[in-house]
């Protein structure tokens, strides 16, 4: 009882908020999980896939989480943790892809396998895998969707993008740049933010993927924008936002708006039609497949390698040529 106490006196002191499940060091061996933040409903569905598949394969969870989305000490701290505890592997979703590669680094010199999870290290070798969603591809599909949408007038489209972050984390740049290719418009670099030169990107702003966020990206973007035909948005909270400004301003009519997420309240906005499509990804399997991979290496010692946990495009305005899956399925899925 003192070992468990003086654990998570520390884990306190260090600012991270810490969830323990299964019986207190049990005989199985342990898994960890380590995500941004333990409130965010993507990351809670993220939790309930690797506590039920550890504790199907007989593994003990252990999971953890940052204060808040960019809290690296937190994650530091979680991870010195679980290798105090002896773990044979974490599963990760950074909040600094780069800052925690060091930590990273000693627990797999430790022995220990990294798999990220949702996104990736820079570089992303500094993990043994990575499982997620293609984040560029999903991008790709919204983009499509929308230039089939909007039919002839998407040539002269006037675009305004809600992104994530003025520090251009990975996901942010590959659902962006992915949604330009797929809409037609040219990147000058896929492996890099990429505003592009096209005169039909009438503004740009950051949202912290909120919808507040959102909303006040929206605003500014309103101030220097008479007219806006389409809208991609890093994930659905933003993508709200940016409709309800514009519904305020009396511009919302005629517009189409897309995202990538697929959690359940997006895609119900999908069903109401204040978005018209959602590329749909899937956390609980990112994490089922994560512990499964640990189990296999435990059995076996193989390191896994990394895969794509899939994304598929929800809409019930289906595109020729854009695969797609009807609002109801998406549903039935949504973040499964």
């Amino acid at each position: 009882m003192k070992k468990i106490s003086a654990i998570l006196a520390t884990v306190a002191a260090a600012a991270v908020t810490v969830a323990l499940t299964g019986a207190a060091w049990a005989d199985g061996p342990i898994v960890g999980l380590v995500t941004k933040t333990n409130t965010n409903p993507f990351f809670v569905k993220m939790k309930e896939g690797f506590e039920a598949k550890a504790k199907e394969l007989g593994l003990t969870p252990q999971a953890y989480a940052g204060k808040a989305d960019g809290d690296n000490d937190g994650q530091v701290a979680a991870i010195e943790q679980l290798m105090a505890a002896g773990a044979k592997g974490i599963l990760l979703v950074p909040s600094d892809s780069t800052a925690i590669v060091p930590t990273v680094k000693k627990a797999r010199d430790a022995g220990i396998v990294v798999i990220t999870l949702d996104t990736p290290l820079d570089p992303v070798t500094a993990a043994d895998a990575l499982y997620a969603t293609d984040n560029f591809k999903a991008g790709q599909l919204i983009g499509a969707w929308a230039k089939g949408t909007l039919g002839d007038k998407a040539a002269t489209a006037k675009i305004a993008t809600l992104d994530l972050a003025a520090n251009q984390p990975s996901v942010d740049y590959l659902r962006h740049n992915g949604f330009l290719d797929g809409f037609g418009i040219k990147v000058k670099d896929p492996k890099h933010f990429s505003t592009s030169d096209s005169p039909q990107i009438v503004g740009s702003d950051v949202t912290a993927g909120s919808t507040e966020g959102g909303r006040k990206a929206m605003e500014n973007i309103l101030q220097k924008a008479d007219e806006i035909d389409l809208v991609y948005a890093i994930n659905e909270p933003a993508a709200y936002g940016g409709y309800a400004a514009l519904k305020a301003a009396g511009k919302n009519k005629g517009v189409t708006v897309v995202a990538v997420d697929g959690g359940c309240q997006g895609v119900k906005w999908v069903k109401e039609g204040i978005i018209g499509a959602t590329s749909q990804q899937y956390p609980l399997l990112m994490a089922a497949d994560g512990v499964q991979a640990i189990a296999d290496y435990v059995k076996t010692g193989k390191k896994p390698t990394s895969i794509d946990t899939g994304e598929k495009l929800v809409t019930d305005h289906p595109v020729p040529g854009v695969p797609s899956i009807s609002v109801d399925e998406g549903m039935k899925l949504c973040w499964g």
